[in-house]
């Protein structure tokens, strides 16, 4: 069995199951690694890796269980959402610590993604509302048709490390409306997912309907090809959206796959700066940057440039770095040590292909805490189209760059190959409108920096930010973890009268 090098040195005591049909097993491994605390190096458990056989297990747990569950009454499903959703909020605090620990977030930051989270769940539980079919009588003499939405079978839902909490339950709309599921959460933070399906065991749901496999790309992989799996959702970085999505929709298999994002915010001369500039900054550098909705590209009217540069940098610079549990800190540590080496070899080339820094985060520290993983908040004056303005780092190192108009803006955001999500501040009704009718981006936000929908609305991007025609959350999550069957109907009996029967002019249009 390989393991990491930091695993020979702080090995941890528990070492992590998968949860198959109800029981917590042992995993046949392939290899491990250790999780740790981004902020102080330390050890919290052990991740083994599936092997396909382990793999092979939970889906065909998750395939027996799935003809009883779906038929269970809507409404008893409705009722274990319910009680499941008073679980995670009785556990908010200490599933919060858990984020803090696997992340590095800020106890704030990881009560409001608990807050999200939380309420995916009650959107899911409004099952019995919107997973309604439609009927309409006598579309021709004597006939009807209707059509239902029915569950498929079992649903795969690959995690990210960055939302250990709110990605994961995905997999509610999908139990909610009478699937099964596996759920494979980040190798990096799969303690808040192990917790939460704990949870949902003691909610009552029944063995087999949801699972979790511990694992890496070839669990993955593993998943996407079983004969048994109708569908996968999976968020991730754009390249391997593209290429799960590839695998997925290849094996003839539902898939919605949410990549990476470069999100431009165009600064205007109309702006309220004294207002705006926060949350500006909070969209830059919140959870240290690693959330696809954080702004990546600001992009300043050039009349107000210098001003906006001014007070950025103030606000960068004013953020203290530390762990989630300290009140006054600003912005915690990036994931782990690969992820820093990364985005300190981007500012690194940047810096030598040209680029200005204005804030530099490089070498940052933070006193008792020698093995964090610490990068303070980098802007750098970059130019759209070099490698630091185009290519998503996922780390808190963003770009400015001065702008003549809103056309230049927009024209810069377009050619991104990107499309999650644009933002602009202004004050003009008429400038926001023609903004959000150009940008070429799935969210917009006005005056909004991280413009997340809420649970009941869709959420996805377009280009390389999404791959599939129906998004995640809301009624798009019914539609994708449901098919909708057509029923037409005519009875042949006297209680019809003398329009019993099919009228031959409506089969004469099929």
């Amino acid at each position: 069995m390989s393991t990491t090098q930091a695993s020979v040195v702080d090995r941890p005591e528990r070492v992590l199951q998968n949860y198959v049909a109800g029981e917590w097993v042992d995993i046949d491994s392939t290899g491990d690694v250790i999780v740790s605390d981004p902020a102080t190096g330390e050890g919290l458990a052990v991740h083994p890796m599936s092997s396909n056989s382990a793999v092979d297990s939970a889906v065909r747990a998750a395939a027996d269980a799935f003809g009883e569950w779906r038929r269970t009454p809507v409404p008893t499903r409705a009722a274990m959402m319910f009680r499941y959703r008073h679980l995670l909020h009785e556990a908010r605090d200490e599933l919060a610590m858990t984020i803090v620990r696997e992340n590095g977030k800020s106890v704030s930051e990881a009560l409001g993604e608990l807050l999200r989270a939380i309420q995916y769940v009650e959107n899911a539980a409004t099952v019995p509302e919107t997973q309604k079919g439609a009927v309409t009588e006598n579309v021709a003499t004597a006939v009807d048709i209707e059509f239902i939405r029915e569950p498929l079978g079992v649903f795969v839902v690959i995690a990210p490390f960055n939302f250990p909490a709110m990605i994961p339950l995905y997999f509610s709309w999908a139990v909610a409306t009478g699937n099964t599921v596996v759920v494979k959460p980040s190798e990096h933070c799969p303690l808040t997912t192990v917790r939460m399906i704990e949870l949902a065991a003691e909610a009552g749901f029944p063995p087999g309907v949801i699972n979790m496999v511990l694992g890496d790309k070839s669990a993955v992989e593993a998943l996407s090809d079983h004969d048994l799996v109708e569908g996968l959702t999976f968020v991730g970085s754009s390249e391997i959206a593209a290429t799960v999505y590839q695998r997925v929709t290849g094996n003839l298999k539902r898939c919605q796959a949410q990549g990476g994002a470069k999100n431009h915010l165009v600064v205007t001369d109309t702006a309220a700066l004294d207002r705006c500039v926060a949350n500006i900054s909070s969209s830059l550098f919140g959870c240290a940057s690693q959330r696809c909705f954080a702004g990546s590209n600001l992009l300043v009217y050039r009349s107000i440039y210098d001003d906006v540069v001014q007070r950025l940098v103030t606000q960068a610079e004013s953020l203290k770095l530390g762990v989630g549990t300290d009140p006054d800190a600003g912005m915690g540590p990036v994931i782990n040590a690969a992820a820093l080496e990364r985005y300190v070899a981007a500012i690194d080339a940047a810096e030598a292909a040209g680029a200005r820094l204005l804030v530099d985060g490089r070498g940052a520290t933070v006193e008792g805490y020698p093995d964090g993983h610490w990068l303070g908040p980098t802007l750098i004056e970059a130019e759209p189209g070099s490698a630091i303005w185009d290519t998503e780092l996922f780390g808190p190192v963003r770009c400015i760059h001065p702008v003549d108009s809103l056309d230049e803006a927009i024209d810069t955001i377009n050619a991104s190959d990107y499309g999650h999500s644009a933002v602009i501040y202004t004050e003009r009704g008429g400038l926001a409108r023609r903004f959000r009718q150009s940008v070429e981006t799935g969210q917009v936000g006005i005056n909004v920096g991280t413009p997340a929908p809420i649970a009941f609305y869709p959420v996805g991007g377009r280009k390389s930010s999404f791959y599939g025609a129906l998004r995640g959350r809301g009624v798009d999550a019914v539609d994708f973890y449901t098919d909708k069957k057509v029923v037409v109907s005519t009875w042949h009996d006297t209680d019809g009268g003398d329009q019993a029967g099919v009228d031959p002019a409506f089969e004469g249009t099929v």
